[in-house]
């Protein structure tokens, strides 16, 4: 589910309908899930003004006085296909105005006077500079486009989505950025497949921007690495802690002190039916069971995030929770839970969630991902990561 294309979510099903949601018109079918990104500013209707423009003009030049001159919808014409349209329409509409402008001005068959010149020239000389205007626009279109192919690259590198099955496990994760026309922040998620059965992160580094990046990295890269190598989830974790205290030497200002990362590490078992959990201070993980039964897997004591172990003492403690077929484990970060409407209410997934059932992972958090941009009207206010497991 990665950001760049208009289209619905491919998840959204007509039999996932969450408690309070509007049921659909049967005429209609399901609800289609939001866009993720806005069309181009071009599209539609805006391709149609500065033909309006044109036509409104001359009717203004025939049905008014004289003295009333229509050389503003003329000028506006170009100016407004310069952003919309391609260069040769920009051109074609700058002719077809300065033709309207000349042929309003002499349609009694009158001589050009000094007004009609004035007026042909400003015309003329608008159009000249909407053909630059549009050459401007298109060149910025084309390196606004390659940052977003590098971004893209970016992403898959740093935040690589992960394959539909892993150890046996049927995964699907999401990522909603806060930011518009961003693809990755400061949360992360990864599944990595070990001896020592299939194990997962999810976490939330401290701050934005290219540091929090940067220690998502950090996490990502050492969480792989010591996936494989170490025995226990509680050995991950401190290999986690100590990557990101090298990695907070590295940074200035108040992130070399206060930088953190909130994470929940999961250990999948090949062949049992069970689930084991470091948490360290981030959001618990829900367990929904093939019933619609929900059960939020909260630790037993609270742990400091990564990166804050120095104030802590006490060693990490993994728990144990049965994980049986049929059942999908929801990880996130909480840009879900703190999700908030125009009226400030929080989006509850317990609630939303309880008594619910899912064709897969890839449904639930396609339904996830809709409820909530359409709880918050559209814009969230931070990062959002979903990661869902299901035992199949």
């Amino acid at each position: 589910m990665r950001p760049g294309k208009v289209e619905e979510s491919p998840y959204a099903r007509a039999g996932d309908r969450l408690p309070g949601d509007p049921v659909p018109d049967p005429g209609l079918g399901a609800e289609p899930a939001p866009a993720r990104v806005r069309r181009r500013p071009g599209s539609g209707s805006a391709r149609a003004l500065p033909g309006l423009l044109v036509v409104c003009g001359v009717l203004y030049g025939l049905l008014t006085p004289e003295d009333f001159t229509p050389v503003p919808f003329f000028t506006a014409a170009p100016l407004a296909a310069a952003p919309l349209s391609a260069l040769r329409t920009t051109v074609l509409t700058g002719l077809a105005s300065l033709a309207a402008a000349y042929a309003v001005h002499t349609d009694a068959g009158a001589h050009p006077t000094v007004g009609t010149v004035t007026d042909v020239v400003t015309v003329a000389t608008v159009a000249l500079l909407a053909a630059v205007i549009n050459r401007v626009v298109r060149r910025g279109d084309r390196q606004l486009a390659s940052a977003r192919e590098i971004a893209e690259a970016a992403q898959r590198a740093v935040l690589p989505e992960p394959d539909a099955r892993i150890g046996g496990f049927e995964i699907a994760a999401c990522y909603e950025a806060a930011r518009q026309d961003a693809f990755i922040g400061g949360d992360l998620y990864a599944v990595q497949d070990s001896p020592h059965g299939v194990r997962l992160v999810v976490g939330d580094v401290r701050g934005k921007g290219m540091g929090a990046v940067a220690a998502v990295a950090v996490v990502i890269g050492a969480f792989r690495e010591a996936a494989e190598q170490e025995a226990t989830l509680e050995q991950v974790a401190e290999r986690l802690e100590r990557a990101l205290a090298r990695e907070g030497t590295r940074r200035d200002g108040i992130d070399a002190f206060e930088g953190f990362t909130t994470a929940v590490l999961a250990e999948l078992p090949h062949g049992e039916g069970l689930v084991r959990i470091v948490n360290r201070g981030h959001p618990p993980p829900l367990l929904l069971h093939a019933d619609g039964t929900l059960r939020t897997l909260a630790p037993a004591e609270p742990a400091l995030p990564l990166g804050m172990g120095d104030l802590g003492l006490w060693p990490d403690r993994a728990t144990e929770a049965c994980f049986p077929s049929g059942a999908t484990l929801l990880f996130h970060t909480d840009g879900l839970s703190e999700a908030r409407d125009a009226h400030g209410r929080f989006y509850d997934p317990e609630r939303r969630l309880a008594g619910r059932t899912f064709a897969g992972p890839a449904a639930l958090l396609g339904r996830l991902a809709a409820e909530v941009r359409r709880h918050c009207g559209g814009g969230m206010t931070d990062d959002m990561a979903l990661l869902a497991v299901r035992r199949p």
